[in-house]
């Protein structure tokens, strides 16, 4: 990538969460753990284009921005410098794009005459709801933490960056598992995707600020979860994983860590990544909104940047 764009390091952390935090956001990918984590995937590089901070990805597909510019409200000026960087890059320039753009910014940037197309949707939840399972729509899940908590000898408790090995040993089982159910080419290679991503995480597990619980049974790891502090209202669950041997232990984990969030009024469990059975566990647990998420391009009639 061009010399003036800054490769992103762990110690634009704290530069990052300043632009972040200047809106409240819904969408999980509004964080810099969330940004930081796709770094084996993507040559991430940012720079400030009028104050505003662009977070631009590239990999041998092209290179997009990842969220529409943060700090001061975006401007025609802005966008336009932040497609004339992208399409440096992209021979077809049609692939130059905002992606996971928020419906409050939508108009806005609309306004500029880009035109967006819907990306996907992040599931939000009462944690009380997650929390308690109460009523008939949570009779199930309720049946199967039961289940688990008669039926096995577990330890609960606080993940910690050293038993990053045993959680990481336990992800390369589960995905060996998936792959075996379901040998799609492509949802093996997301599989893949999500070991290189999950080791990053782990590698740099506090300087991210994730925090995180472990099951053992027997004294090894058949569960975990993490996930980060998006604002003071919402906590996101960025991975979860168990072992799929052990009935009901996917439903207890996902409810005790919910029990241990009380400070926080609602958790985000992300998208489904357009997997049908994921979206339908993650509509079992009844969202209270689905949060939606856009891509802004500009209109397919024209590859002129934004007007002013």
């Amino acid at each position: 990538m061009r010399a003036d764009l800054n490769p992103l390091q762990l110690a634009d952390k704290k530069l990052f969460e300043r632009f972040l935090r200047c809106r409240e956001h819904e969408l999980a990918v509004y964080s810099f753990a969330s940004i930081y984590n796709w770094t084996p995937l993507y040559d991430i590089r940012w720079t400030l284009i009028d104050g505003s901070l662009c977070v631009f990805f590239k990999d041998s597909l092209g290179c997009f921005l990842y969220l529409p510019p943060l700090g001061r409200e975006a401007t025609p000026r802005i966008v336009e410098k932040a497609f004339s960087i992208m399409d440096r890059f992209n021979r077809n320039k049609t692939v130059s794009r905002i992606e996971n753009v928020e419906e409050p910014a939508l108009e806005r940037l609309r306004s500029f005459g880009l035109e967006s197309v819907f990306k996907s949707y992040d599931y939000l939840y009462t944690r009380s709801s997650l929390a308690q399972l109460k009523g008939d729509a949570f009779k199930s899940k309720r049946a199967s933490v039961n289940y688990f908590t008669r039926q096995y000898r577990f330890v609960y408790q606080r993940l910690r960056r050293q038993q990053a090995a045993a959680c990481l040993a336990l992800y390369r089982s589960w995905m060996d598992q998936r792959s075996r159910q379901t040998p799609d080419h492509v949802y093996c290679g997301m599989l893949q995707d999500t070991l290189k991503t999950l080791e990053t995480v782990f590698a740099h597990y506090d300087a991210l600020d994730i925090e995180g619980r472990v099951v053992t049974v027997d004294r090894q790891v058949k569960a975990f979860t993490c996930g980060y502090k998006l604002n003071p209202d919402i906590f996101c669950i960025l991975y979860e994983v168990a072992d799929l041997s052990v009935k009901g232990l996917s439903q207890f984990i996902f409810q005790r860590f919910s029990r241990d969030l009380g400070e926080h009024a609602f958790i985000n469990a992300m998208d489904d990544s357009g997997l049908e059975n994921l979206k339908k566990v993650k509509l079992s647990y009844r969202p209270v909104r689905l949060v939606p998420s856009y891509i802004v391009q500009r209109r397919k009639d024209s590859s002129d940047a934004p007007r002013h």
